[in-house]
């Protein structure tokens, strides 16, 4: 016997909460509302088990680091929420669809202790090193930039280190402490404790002052807008070469006329389209992890740093799938 057509309602019951009603880690998501349904990122399907994914979407709502306005806990369930305006359709102007040539799924948010904050670090990095155990990348969505530390920890481990980093941020972040649980201080922590190598990092947006960048390249916000991004993007290419890299985005690389919620927003910043220019431009190096951070939705206006935070995440997606590794995807 044939299979009956499906009805109209049968079909209204099937197109909806595609994050936990489909299987298929490539299914087309494209006829969901906008507005309505269960939250994943590009509405992906949520799954703890990762066998057989290669990309996780991982939340880390963790902002008790910060030195100015606090918010970025939300940053995650924002960037989720945000990223349903950008899960209609192929991402544009990308000429291949990251959902079609990885499988990609939610794994939703790292729990910690806040109460405890001395042992939140190391339950950061423990989450991201069961992700990374499973076989599957990290692209996480803070929180803080501090969370970068943990899982730059959880990255050397899994693959050895020290990594290149590409850095995009209004500040170093390599400002000097004694220990503390700082977002302007762990890459100061990452850089002694050979987590990443300053030779092949470089920093891109930078307009506060350091007078000690600890031998990282700084590609300022002046240089991008004076000499433009394709010229920052061949320095990113030229300072990492061929090496394994991880790449983080600090929201506040963007002007606060571009991204006004965030915790410490500094004017004369990128603009979305040389930071969207300059990531694309990357495709092809051999990206380890990625991160976007510091979405504060207290602070945003019409949800303008939450998209722009959902759109970052998802070329950051699109970078990590046209790296070596999945060559034999392409068309």
């Amino acid at each position: 016997m044939s299979t009956p057509p499906e009805s109209p309602q049968q079909a209204a019951l099937r197109r909806r909460d595609n994050a936990f009603a489909v299987d298929d880690p490539h299914a087309v998501t494209h006829d969901e509302y906008m507005y309505a349904g269960a939250l994943s990122f590009c509405r992906r399907r949520y799954a703890r088990t990762l066998e057989g994914v290669d990309l996780a979407v991982v939340g880390v709502p963790f902002d008790t680091a910060v030195t100015n306005r606090p918010g970025c806990r939300l940053g995650p369930r924002a960037i989720r929420a945000a990223s349903t305006n950008l899960a209609w359709s192929r991402a544009w102007p990308s000429p291949f669809d990251p959902f079609e040539r990885l499988s990609v799924a939610d794994w939703g948010d790292v729990w910690f202790d806040h109460g405890r904050p001395e042992t939140v670090p190391a339950q950061i990095e423990a989450a991201l090193a069961s992700v990374l155990e499973q076989g599957a990348g990290v692209l996480a969505l803070g929180g803080d930039h501090f969370t970068t530390w943990p899982s730059l920890k959880a990255h050397v481990a899994k693959h050895g280190g020290p990594l290149a980093l590409v850095q995009f941020d209004a500040h170093t972040d390599t400002w000097p402490d004694d220990g503390r649980i700082d977002h302007g201080t762990m890459f100061y922590h990452a850089i002694r404790e050979g987590l990443i190598d300053p030779a092949a990092s470089i920093q891109v947006g930078i307009r506060t002052t350091n007078d000690d960048p600890m031998g990282v390249q700084v590609f300022d916000a002046l240089m991008v807008h004076e000499q433009g991004w394709r010229a920052a993007a061949e320095a990113i290419r030229a300072r990492v070469g061929n090496r394994p890299v991880y790449v983080t985005v600090d929201i506040d690389a963007l002007d606060p006329s571009q991204a006004p919620g965030t915790g410490t927003p500094v004017c004369g910043g990128l603009f979305m389209h040389q930071l969207s220019q300059m990531i694309r431009a990357m495709q092809g190096l051999d990206v380890l992890g990625m991160d976007v951070v510091e979405v504060s939705p207290p602070y945003d206006n019409a949800e303008i740093t939450a998209l722009a935070g959902a759109t970052v995440a998802l070329e950051l997606a699109c970078l990590y799938a046209s790296g070596a590794r999945f060559a034999a995807r392409r068309p």
